[in-house]
C-alpha cells in the first residue's frame, strides 16, 4: 500500500481493497525528492505535517505488529529498492489528478509491468471523478452551478459509504519498527509546530453560511490541510456536513468540480489558462510591485493584512485570498501564474486543482470565472466583511503610522487600466 495523499488508516479506499486481498500488505511511504528537492523553504510546515501524521500512523501500525516502510528517494529508486527487499505481487494506491502525479503513476506502472507487478490505483481523495458527472451529452460540464445541480442529483448514500478497513487490519505485514528519517536528514527543520485539528467542527459549520465572509472572525474550519493531505476522509466529512450547512456541503463540491477540470483539460495542468485568449493578456509583470504584494505592502491594507497572514502562518481566509487574488491581476496587472506559483509556496493547504481554478477564477481565464471587468474594490471589500478593522489592525500594527506605504496603485486608474488592457485582447478574439 502505497500512501500519498491519503495519510489515514480509515475509510482508505486503496488499503481497504488491499487488505481485502487477503495477502499481507506492506505500507509504504516515500518522501519523493523529486518533489522535496525543488521546495526553497527548508523549514516548509508541510513537510513537517506528513511527518507528524506518518509518526500518528507508525504508532497505530506498531500496535498490530506493523510498521511503515519510508523511503526518502525518487519513486523509481524506492520502488527498486522493494523489489530487491520483498516479493510484490500488486501495488494499490489512490488516484492522483496532477500532471506530475500523472506522469510518475504512469513511470511505476511501467516498471513494474516489467517486474510482473500490476499498479492498481482507486478513487479516494474526490467524490465524484473525471467523467462521472456529465452532461448530457457526454461532455464534462465547465460551469459550476449546473454542474453542482448534477453532482447532487447523481449523489446517493453509497457513494458516502465508509470503506470498513478495521476489519482486515490483521492483514498487515507483520514485521518490526522501522524508524522513520528525522527531517534533519531531509534537509528540512522540525519548529514542532502545532497544526490545526482534524476535528469537525459543528458550531462553526452551522454558522458557516453567516459568518464564512468575516476574516476576524473563527468562522472556517480549517480542515483545508487534512483534505490535502488525506488526514480526514472526504467521504467523512461530506456525510457528516450534508445535512447541517449546505453552503459548506457546496465547498466540498467545488473541490470536486476543480478536479474534474484538472483531469479534463490538461492546458489547465500544464500551467496555461483555461480559457487560451487570456494566455495573450499583455502582463506588466512589474517584478517591485510583486514584491511588495508578497510582503504585504502595497498600501491596501485588507491585501496586506491577507498576504501578511500567509506568510507568518501558511493559512489566509477564503475572502481575502479573493481580494489579494484580484488585486494582483487586476490592479497590478500581474500575471496570475506569478501568483499562484506564490501560494503554492506558501499554503498549508496547497492544492494544486483549487489553487489554480481560484487564481483562474480571479483573473477572468478560468472556467467559471469572475467576468474580466469585475475588479474588486479593496475599500469596499473592507467596510463590507472587516469594517471594524479588527482582520486588518491583527497583521498591520502600523496602519496609523507614517511607517505605513502610501497605496502604490490610485484604484479607479488601476482599474480603467485593467479594463483597456483586458479589452484589447478581448475585444480583438469576440
Amino acid at each position: 500500500m502505497w500512501f500519498r495523499r491519503d495519510l489515514r488508516l480509515a475509510d482508505n479506499a486503496a488499503l481497504y481493497y488491499a487488505l481485502k486481498s487477503g495477502q499481507p500488505v506492506l505500507p509504504i511511504f516515500i518522501f519523493d525528492r523529486n518533489i522535496l528537492d525543488d521546495l526553497k523553504n527548508k523549514n516548509d510546515r508541510r513537510v513537517s505535517f506528513i511527518h507528524q501524521t506518518l509518526i500518528s500512523l507508525q504508532d497505530q501500525l506498531i500496535k498490530m505488529n506493523s510498521s511503515l516502510e519510508i523511503f526518502y528517494a525518487t519513486p523509481i529508486e524506492a520502488f527498486q529498492q522493494l523489489l530487491k527487499k520483498y516479493s510484490i505481487q500488486k501495488v494499490f494506491t489512490n488516484q492522483d489528478y496532477e500532471q506530475y502525479a500523472i506522469d510518475r503513476d504512469a513511470l511505476i506502472s511501467d516498471y513494474l509491468k516489467e517486474n510482473g507487478v500490476g499498479l492498481h490505483t482507486y478513487k479516494d481523495q474526490v467524490i465524484f471523478e473525471k467523467l462521472e458527472v456529465t452532461k448530457d451529452d457526454g461532455l464534462p460540464y465547465t460551469v459550476f452551478t449546473p454542474y453542482s445541480k448534477r453532482w447532487k442529483a447523481v449523489l446517493t448514500d453509497f457513494h458516502l459509504q465508509s470503506y470498513p478497513t478495521e476489519k482486515c487490519f490483521s492483514n498487515f505485514y507483520k514485521q518490526i519498527q522501522n524508524p522513520i528519517p528525522p527531517l534533519e536528514i531531509m534537509g528540512f527543520i522540525d519548529d514542532k509546530y502545532i497544526f490545526p485539528s482534524a476535528n469537525i467542527n459543528d458550531a462553526i459549520i452551522k454558522k458557516y453560511t453567516e459568518q464564512r465572509n468575516f476574516p476576524a472572525i473563527n468562522g472556517t474550519t480549517q480542515l483545508g490541510i487534512h483534505l490535502r493531505f488525506g488526514t480526514i476522509s472526504i467521504r467523512a466529512l461530506a456525510r457528516h456536513v450534508r445535512l447541517i450547512n449546505e453552503t459548506y456541503f457546496n465547498e466540498l463540491i467545488w473541490r470536486d468540480f476543480y478536479h474534474m477540470i484538472l483531469w479534463n483539460f490538461p492546458q489547465v495542468r500544464q500551467g496555461n489558462a483555461f480559457r487560451k485568449e487570456y494566455d495573450l493578456i499583455e502582463w506588466r509583470n512589474n517584478e517591485n510591485e510583486f514584491e511588495k504584494w508578497c510582503e504585504g505592502k502595497t498600501g491596501y491594507p485588507i491585501v496586506d493584512a491577507g498576504m501578511r497572514e500567509l506568510n507568518a502562518t501558511g493559512f489566509m481566509h477564503n475572502r481575502v485570498r479573493m481580494i489579494v487574488a484580484s488585486f494582483l491581476t487586476k490592479h497590478l496587472l500581474i500575471d496570475w501564474r506569478w501568483g499562484e506559483n506564490y501560494f503554492a509556496e506558501k499554503l498549508l493547504d496547497y492544492d494544486y486543482a483549487a489553487n489554480n481554478g481560484g487564481w483562474q477564477w480571479a483573473a477572468g481565464s478560468g472556467c467559471d470565472a469572475a467576468p474580466y471587468f469585475r475588479v474588486f474594490n479593496p475599500t469596499l471589500q473592507t467596510e463590507k466583511f472587516d469594517k471594524d478593522l479588527k482582520y486588518v489592525r491583527k497583521w498591520i500594527p502600523e496602519l496609523d503610522s507614517f511607517d505605513y506605504p502610501q497605496p502604490i496603485v490610485v484604484h479607479e486608474d488601476a482599474r480603467k487600466r485593467c479594463l483597456e488592457t483586458y479589452g484589447k485582447v478581448l475585444k480583438k478574439i469576440s
